[in-house]
């Protein structure tokens, strides 16, 4: 049985007579960055990936992850949760959203893109 590949960004629909679902995001956090390199460096088919100033000790590294993606999605931090990797510098982010799939898609790929091109 082959497997499925991997996505950076993919979207779990909701009932099916409700709008929206749950985006998730699979980043690769490079903690202890300088300042200058803080932000998302690349996106690519598998991984977002991103450096953070904060040190991976007592949790510092996640949150600077949440209120990156929170800047760069424009959305509060409270929405925003690491499902997988706590401990780990493979991460995935969950956003619940009340869109569409293709328009929710389409935004979170075009505010990737736009932190892209800032780094």
């Amino acid at each position: 049985m082959a497997s499925t590949p991997r996505k950076a960004v993919w979207f779990a629909a909701a009932a099916k007579k409700s709008l929206g679902g749950t985006l998730y995001i699979r980043c690769i956090v490079k903690p202890g960055a300088s300042k200058a390199r803080e932000g998302v460096t690349s996106v690519d088919d598998e991984a977002v990936e991103v450096c953070v100033s904060a040190r991976a000790q007592e949790g510092e590294a996640n949150k600077a992850v949440v209120k990156l993606f929170s800047e760069v999605l424009n959305v509060p931090k409270s929405d925003l949760q690491i499902t997988q990797g706590l401990k780990s510098r493979n991460k995935t982010i969950a956003l619940a959203v009340n869109v569409s799939e293709e328009e929710c898609l389409h935004r979170v790929q075009a505010s990737l893109k736009e932190a892209t091109s800032e780094f």
